[in-house]
């Protein structure tokens, strides 16, 4: 009787048969039927162990008793070796409770011998539901990952807004510190600080950016100062064995992308080449030009390490979600260098061998740099007395704001809501300048500078607001020159804003 249902494709039989004219007889049942295969007989213990190895079945078929070998020691072995096979015991002589207990030892049917016109249907409709099972477990799989990433995009927002206050003061601290002193020592501490805060702000912001499919502002990024900071940063966490090497050996090199975010590239990379490495060795990362194709010129940067290298099958699954071969990893870090190199409109590739190191490199699309280089940052002047609202309901970010303004000769007042703020204003004078928080408490900033509109202010805004939101100006009072101050806040970019509104 010829097969219905899907097509299966090639298939390998396994027969345990001690008797060649019955496993010959079973192969022509399942020919004749229309079953596309190929099969093989071992008929001992060693032999099937062999062939579930080098001949990978779709299906076991067995007898349930030979010679010096039974039925139920195939399946116990084909159970453990192969799980997921199907195995059918094929015999003459089985009767209906040996029939039930082999069912419940994990057998997927019995046929008998005298009766064999069913065997091509339960072959077909066992693999079948093998393979409906294996699909099943990967939608499942899937699922599983899905729902992972679902939670951890979840906890990474309820996790972003706490953090970016908490590193807040490490971003307008170091400007405030190194205008107290002249100590070179103190001068480098507080760049590390800038630097740490800048780049634990932000990967908040690229854990946000990987789960929900979203990228960050491009920017220019000169790549002698991105691997200064990578060196500045990576100072502390070389061990005495690990000689780190960074060189960039051309000049000119610049690119369009998210600093942090590539700064958390090559900042992962490293970290990982040097967890690689507990015997110590040579870490470099080098950096030069890479030629050009098709009208663009490109920059390669390479991240090179002595350390214990990877075997092929961990190569082939290294960018996968969730991969890890640490105990402590998440195996989210690689996936999310590629995403990022290739959100840049870049490539990644990685070579590595078992005891010969791991070799990382990065090729990048250049950014053509208009004469003049880089451009130099002008110094802002200080003020003269102007009075300063500031409403903002994060109390560290609300005082430090007020002692670094002071300290550049304006008069500070402070309201850690909007309705604070309406009192001062009514019970006081109006301000040069108002600077709001977009999301202050009580009232939003639209709202505020529309309440204190009526009250007859009608001086520049400050509006403090995430780099990732799109702010609606329309929504301000028409009276009020509203200007836009993204977060995370760098007192220079505040003291620039402030007089650039101001004048």
């Amino acid at each position: 009787m010829p097969l219905t249902g899907p097509a299966l494709g090639a298939l390998r039989i396994l027969l345990v048969e001690d008797s060649p004219e019955d496993a010959e007889l079973m192969s022509e049942q399942m020919l004749d039927a229309g079953l596309d295969a190929r099969f093989e007989r071992v008929e001992s213990g060693p032999e099937l162990r062999q062939a579930l190895a080098s001949f990978a079945p779709d299906i076991v078929l067995s007898d349930l008793s030979m010679p010096g070998f039974s039925g139920d020691e195939a399946l116990r072995i084909v159970r453990e070796a192969a799980p997921d096979v199907p195995f059918i015991f094929v015999s003459g002589t089985m009767g209906e409770e040996n029939a039930v207990e082999a069912l419940q030892k994990g057998a997927n049917d019995y046929i008998i011998k005298h009766h064999p016109a069913r065997l091509p249907s339960a072959v077909a409709r066992a693999v079948r539901d093998a393979r409906s099972a294996v699909e099943r477990l990967r939608v499942e799989t899937e699922l599983m990952r899905a729902q992972r990433l679902e939670s951890l995009s979840l906890l990474a927002a309820g996790l972003s807004h706490d953090l970016r206050n908490i590193l807040q003061p490490l971003l307008i601290m170091p400007d405030l510190l190194k205008a107290r002193t002249e100590d070179p020592q103190l001068h480098h501490l507080a760049d590390v600080i800038a630097e740490c805060g800048r780049r634990g702000h932000e990967m908040a912001e690229s854990m946000l950016s990987f789960v929900r499919g979203s990228r960050n502002p491009s920017e220019r990024i000169f790549i002698d100062d991105l691997f200064q900071a990578v060196a500045l940063l990576l100072r502390s966490n070389v061990p005495e064995a690990v000689n780190l090497e960074l060189e960039v050996q051309d000049e000119g090199l610049v690119v369009d992308a998210n600093y942090t975010e590539l700064q958390q590239v090559l900042l992962n990379l490293a970290l990982n080449a040097i967890q690689a490495m507990p015997q110590g060795g040579r870490l470099s990362l080098t950096a030069e030009h890479a030629g050009e194709r098709e009208g663009v010129d490109w920059l390669r940067i390479v991240v090179d390490d002595e350390g214990i290298g990877m075997d092929a099958d961990t190569l082939s699954h290294l960018f996968n979600p969730f991969f890890t071969t640490k105990a402590d990893g998440t195996g989210l870090g690689l996936i999310s260098c590629k995403r990022i190199v290739e959100g840049a409109g870049g490539s990644i590739h990685v070579s590595s061998q078992l005891g010969q190191g791991t070799r990382f490199e990065l090729r990048l699309p250049m950014h053509e740099l208009a004469e003049g280089g880089e451009p130099v940052e002008q110094l802002v002047a200080l003020g003269s007395g102007q009075s300063i609202l500031v409403v903002d309901g994060e109390a560290t970010r609300l005082s430090l704001l007020g002692n670094a303004l002071s300290s550049q000769g304006y008069q500070l007042q402070l309201a850690s809501d909007g309705p604070a703020a309406l009192r001062w204003m009514q019970q006081e004078a109006m301000p040069a300048l108002v600077i709001a928080d977009a999301g202050s408490r009580l009232l939003p900033a639209s709202q505020l500078l529309g309440e204190m509109a009526t009250l007859g202010y009608a001086g520049p805004a400050l509006v403090l607001e995430e780099a990732a939101v799109e702010l609606d100006t329309s929504a301000f009072p028409a009276g009020i020159d509203v200007h836009v101050l993204r977060k995370p806040l760098q007192m220079q970019q505040v003291f620039r804003a402030v007089a650039e509104a101001l004048s």
